[in-house]
């Protein structure tokens, strides 16, 4: 299903929400995110909000919903979600009769603590960065950067939900084996070549039951929405680990997720064909449907920033170390995933994380890993400061940004995720 626009898209929507109407603002009342928060300090219960300008709406206390359960939230009808976010964006809009009662329901998004999204059962990341891919590929397999598979199966593997964090986590630098390619037998200690990976994440709304596969014309219907996702890795412990079973603990140690869920929803205007050249095979059947090739295709421009211990302590701003786009960088839709995922029968539950894997473009400069970057470490760069990285060091905070821009549509952004390597 695409969804069509509505009254909530209106690029003429302004909101009694001063903040929500600034120029850049990630959060205008067309946006409308879903994350979880409290009041920094205090031992409330984490209750659902909704992001506008610099605010949280608390949905509870407007009378909005009359639960803290996100996932019960999420698995609802699209129907019913599309109800509640019409009913959200009236409230807020300008000349609303909710504007007295629902101003007692704000809170300052810097007055907020805010936790992972929503409940996360099961994470599968997957590999639909062609670029990444290739770029990797080279590093290790000059002759055959791709295997044989990618280019007609999502390639995905089961990761960890238990260290999945929130924007802000800070994380011990991992440990585990390694093996120099002169050693005669791997060592133990730190990781050396700890990595980012700029990802988007697709959050499961209504599941599907145990031997019920997801049509792929059905699919977004199943598909709550997108976060932005970083899923660190240790490329060391990777290199060593990773056959034949794939990666372990080179990323399970930390996957850093933005507190807000942006919904498909808002997601509408910004969509995109998806193509794939004449000349590479195309999808077969099962992952083939006009809506995907008309609109499978999601139109979000991605940042990455690092920022040093040095730079901090002399506050300097991060600074941007890429920039590029989903429609470049991604082989396979969510739409795609989904379907490939139950095909064979797996069972989906509210709140499944599924990571896209790294989206980088075609060129350096909208790189989405260090390990692309620096060429497998081979090529340092060299930050505004003077410093320089081929890898993350002990005390830097990485952050990664993403927005949607497009002509008749207005701005809206994913938030920000940030992450900082403790040692």
């Amino acid at each position: 299903m695409t969804i069509a626009l509505n009254a909530t898209h209106d690029p003429k929507l302004r909101s009694w929400v001063a903040s929500a109407n600034e120029a850049g603002t990630d959060f205008p009342i067309q946006n409308l995110p879903f994350g979880r928060f409290r009041t920094a300090g205090s031992n409330e219960a984490f209750r659902i909000g909704v992001a506008i300008g610099d605010q949280v709406l608390d949905l509870k206390a407007a009378g909005l919903v009359d639960t803290d359960d996100m996932n019960a939230l999420m698995s609802a009808s699209v129907k019913d979600r599309q109800a509640l976010r019409a009913a959200i964006s009236a409230g807020l809009a300008e000349g609303s009769d909710k504007q007295a009662a629902w101003s007692k329901a704000l809170l300052a998004q810097f007055k907020a603590e805010m936790t992972v999204p929503c409940r996360i059962g099961d994470y599968t990341d997957f590999y639909t960065g062609i670029h990444h891919a290739t770029t990797i590929g080279k590093l290790f397999r000059p002759d055959q950067p791709l295997m044989p598979n990618y280019k007609w199966v999502p390639i995905g593997y089961h990761g960890r939900a238990s260290s999945i964090g929130v924007s802000g986590q800070v994380f011990k630098r991992p440990q585990g084996q390694t093996k120099a390619p002169d050693a005669v037998e791997p060592s133990f200690g730190p990781s050396k070549r700890l990595d980012y990976e700029l990802e988007l994440g697709f959050l499961v709304g209504r599941g599907n039951a145990l031997g019920e596969p997801i049509a792929i014309g059905d699919a977004e219907d199943h598909l709550f929405g997108v976060t932005l996702l970083n899923d660190w890795s240790a490329r060391d412990l990777q290199a060593w680990e990773y056959q034949p079973l794939g990666p372990f603990l080179a990323k399970n140690f930390a996957s850093t997720l933005s507190p807000w869920i942006v919904t498909m929803e808002a997601l509408a205007p910004f969509r995109a064909k998806f193509e794939r050249p004449a000349e590479d095979p195309q999808p077969l059947p099962y992952l083939d449907a006009p809506s995907n090739r008309e609109a499978g295709a999601l139109d979000i421009t991605l940042e990455v920033l690092l920022q040093t211990a040095k730079m901090r302590a002399e506050g300097i701003a991060p600074a941007r170390l890429t920039r590029g786009n989903t429609t470049e960088a991604a082989y396979w839709t969510a739409a795609q995933l989904i379907t490939h995922h139950t095909v064979n029968g797996c069972n989906l539950q509210p709140g499944d994380l599924l990571g896209s894997g790294t989206l980088s473009g075609p060129t350096p400069d909208a790189a989405g890993s260090l390990m692309e970057l620096t060429l497998g470490g081979k090529q340092q760069i060299t930050l505004p400061n003077g410093e320089k990285r081929t890898f993350l060091e002990d005390g830097d905070t990485l952050v990664m940004r993403g927005y949607c821009e497009r002509a008749g549509a207005v701005r809206i952004g994913l938030g920000e995720v940030s992450g900082t390597v403790a040692g």
